[in-house]
This record gives C-alpha cells, sequence and structure tokens, in this order.
C-alpha cells in the first residue's frame, strides 16, 4: 500500500461544515486517510507548513483539445466566429487533437483542476492523453443528428462504441455530450438519454447558451429549450447543462424538479457577448446544483478555473446591484463538492475527508497575493486572489502529478512543441 503524507498547512476541507484546520493528510491507496495530526511518516512526505491545502478543481465543461486553437478566432461577432471555427475542427486529424489535448491537461495540472469534463468528438484519441497526464477525464463524445456532423457514421453510435471500449477505467469515464437543441432532434435527444439511464452514464449537453438559440427553437417548437427538455421526459439526475444562461424562472424550476445540475461559464459567455447573466441566485434559491467550466480556449482562452470563479462572482455582484449575492464559499464550491456533484461523483470527491479519493492541490502560501493568511479570510483570498501561478503541487487519485511546480507526468517541453506545431498547421495553414 503506498502512502503520502502532506505535512501542516491550511486544509481548506469543503467537508459539510466548509471546516478550515491546520492539519496534517495522510493519503493512503489512493484514499484520503487521515485528515489532523499524523504521527510517523509515509512513503512520500510533502511539507506544506504555511501552504494551502485544498480539493482538486473540477473543470464542470470545456473542450480540452481545442487548447491548440486558442487565439484563432478572437474578437468576432457570434455567427463569425462559429464558422471559422467549425471551418478549422472539420480539418482536424488524431494527432492534433492529441497535441490539444496534452496541451490543455498540462494547463489544468498546472493550474489545479483534477477533474474535468469534456465534450468532443475522437475522445478515444483525448482518452490516452487524460491517461498519461493522470487527471481524471470525464469524456462525452458529441452527439448530435447525423445531418449536422462531420462524424463518420452515426454519433450516437460512435458514442457507444467509445463507451464499451473505455467503460470500467479509473480515471477515464465515458459519458454523453449532446451538442444542443439546434442539432439535436428529439429522437437524438431520448436515445442518448435511454443508453445513459441503461450504462449510468452521465449526459451533458449546451443549454441555452444564447437569446438566438432560445428564440429560435421557441419559434420551431412554440417552447423554450429547457421547457421542451422537460416536457419531453429529457431532464433528470444524470443531466449537466452547459452555459443555462437564458433560463425563465419557470425553467430553473424545471432543472431543479429534475435534480439536474448546471455548469456556467461566465467567462466564454462575456468573451462571445452573447448577454445572457445565468440566474444564478435563483438556481441556488430553487435547489439546482451549480457546478463552474471554463469552456473551450476559443471561447476563454484559458482553461484557469481561479479566473472563472472570481468572473463568476463579480458578475452575479455587479449584474444584481448586489454584493452579497454569490459569496466567496459558494464560488468555492461550485469549483469543487458543485462539480463533484454535477458529474455523480459527489459520495468521492469534492472535498477532503477521510474516505474520499485523494484528489487536492497545494497552494503556495509565500504567494503574497494570498497574504495574509488567517483562518477567517483563506476562503476569500482563494477566489478573489488567487491564480494558477498560486498551484505548487497536484495530487489525483492519490499519484502526485505536480511537485514544486515540476511535471511528473507529461514531459512538459515535449507537449509544449508538439503544441506550437500543430497549432501553427491549424492556425496558419
Amino acid at each position: 500500500m503506498s502512502s503520502i503524507l502532506v505535512k501542516g498547512g491550511h486544509v481548506v476541507t469543503q467537508n459539510a461544515k466548509r471546516d478550515v484546520v491546520e492539519a496534517d493528510v495522510l493519503i493512503e491507496d489512493g484514499r484520503i486517510a487521515k485528515v489532523g495530526k499524523v504521527k510517523g511518516s509515509a512513503d512520500e512526505v510533502i511539507d506544506a507548513q504555511g501552504d494551502v491545502v485544498m480539493p482538486g478543481m473540477v473543470n464542470a465543461h470545456t473542450h480540452v483539445a481545442m487548447a491548440v486553437m486558442k487565439g484563432i478566432a478572437d474578437d468576432l461577432p457570434f455567427s463569425d466566429f462559429l464558422d471559422k471555427v467549425f471551418a478549422v475542427d472539420a480539418k482536424r486529424q488524431d494527432r492534433d487533437i492529441d497535441a490539444g489535448a496534452r496541451l490543455g491537461c498540462l494547463e489544468m495540472i498546472r493550474s489545479g483542476t483534477t477533474t474535468f469534463v469534456d465534450m468532443y468528438y475522437s475522445e478515444d484519441v483525448i482518452a490516452r492523453a487524460v491517461e498519461d497526464s493522470g487527471l481524471r477525464g470525464v469524456l462525452c463524445w458529441a452527439v448530435l443528428d447525423q445531418q449536422f456532423t462531420t462524424q463518420e457514421g452515426v454519433p450516437l453510435d460512435n458514442c457507444k462504441r467509445f463507451h464499451a471500449s473505455h467503460k470500467g477505467r479509473r480515471r477515464v469515464i465515458p459519458g454523453i455530450g449532446l451538442q444542443g437543441v439546434y442539432v439535436c432532434s428529439e429522437e437524438t435527444f431520448m436515445g442518448a438519454r435511454e443508453f445513459a439511464m441503461e450504462n449510468d452514464l452521465l449526459l451533458h449537453f449546451h443549454l441555452s447558451e444564447t437569446r438566438k438559440e432560445v428564440y429560435d427553437h421557441k419559434g420551431k417548437t412554440g417552447r423554450r429549450p429547457a421547457d421542451w427538455l422537460s416536457e419531453i421526459g429529457f431532464l433528470g439526475p444524470q443531466c449537466l447543462a452547459a452555459h443555462a444562461a437564458w433560463l425563465t424562472i419557470n425553467e430553473v424550476r424545471a432543472l431543479a424538479r429534475a435534480k439536474a445540475s448546471i455548469a456556467s461559464c461566465p467567462v466564454s459567455n462575456m468573451k462571445l457577448a452573447t448577454g445572457g447573466v445565468a440566474p444564478i441566485p435563483e438556481m441556488l434559491a430553487e435547489g439546482v446544483n451549480v457546478s463552474l467550466g471554463t469552456d473551450g480556449s476559443t471561447t476563454n482562452n484559458s482553461l484557469d478555473m481561479f479566473g472563472e470563479m472570481k468572473t463568476l462572482a463579480l458578475l452575479q455582484k455587479s449584474s444584481r446591484w448586489d454584493p452579497t449575492v454569490v459569496r466567496a464559499q459558494q464560488a468555492l464550491d461550485f469549483a469543487t463538492c458543485g462539480g463533484a456533484k454535477a458529474v455523480g461523483l459527489g459520495d468521492v470527491l469534492g472535498s477532503i475527508e477521510p474516505g474520499k479519493i485523494a484528489d487536492l492541490i497545494i497552494l503556495d502560501g509565500s504567494s503574497p497575493n494570498l497574504r495574509p493568511m488567517l483562518p477567517s479570510n483563506i476562503v476569500a483570498n482563494i477566489v478573489y486572489a488567487g491564480n494558477a501561478g498560486d498551484v505548487r503541487t497536484t495530487v489525483c487519485d492519490g499519484k502526485v502529478l505536480m511537485r514544486d511546480r515540476k511535471m511528473l507526468t507529461l514531459d512538459a517541453r515535449k507537449v509544449l512543441e508538439n503544441a506550437e506545431d500543430v497549432g501553427r498547421e491549424l492556425l496558419d495553414g
């Protein structure tokens, strides 16, 4: 049995009481064995004295292979943005998808994400990058009506084959990634739901990201997207809706009744100027589980969850003229335990507690932006002052992926060189 002892540190547990304690964290065979004073040693000891120890974050919506496409379609109207991105997407090959996935995984390890939800095709290629990186990926194969896809064959059948070949793996978790109501018929949605229910899979989908999407669908069906999904019997606890910006209170209540989760992506929505501000206070009041995602590198252009937490909190405060909506603790919840619950892993991830899988990160306590460091301000410092550069060490599934900013899984230089090569081909080719 392998063991790791994280010695000392201000542990932001994210347990039910949201305790912040000065403690050791003992990891045995990939699980957290103890949080408190640990006598003795372990196979590996990490000195975290004066540092912040917190759960690894969950990026609940991204397209990781797009990391090599950042900067390809910036500062464009949404329709022009889509045209440019889709044109590049259509010509992508396994080599550049792999390079993008590895670049994205490298960025997430360095910025404190240990689990991410991906929506893309060629998830079998992305799965290899995930396994090599040491991260945990909930990989949702892109599903849409055949008439709209560039995939060979039927997308849902492709998704089923991916599931059959990758089910049961420890850190690669297959899921279903429905593109959205604008390219998925009722038959596609319900076929995906049936397969998800049979195999206990996450149903991840874009929902009400833009006003046009909402009004186009209402014009076509007489219902707004979330109302329509509720009406056809699609919504349920296995659902994770990305964006969810243009919702009415009735749609929020429909999501709550279904026990669905949402992944808010504020930076992406702001950058694309789609105008919607997700009704987070109403979601919280109605009991919708809220998580947080960066979206892909063409729309963000970063996979930094620290920036996402701060942006979400400030956007909600500013748009409501109320500094009390979305407090720092809530924003941290969205990035940790809320994300774990959104992907159906709330009982094993999202907090630092005995029995849970050992996903944690260590933030450098000597970073000036995190000081002064007091029990009363640590959470606020993480959300309002923290950044990716503060991450010293990243542990996922009980394995150290980065220690003292040195990568231990991926060859960072090789990843960057490959990404540079394929990025040049995609952007300039």
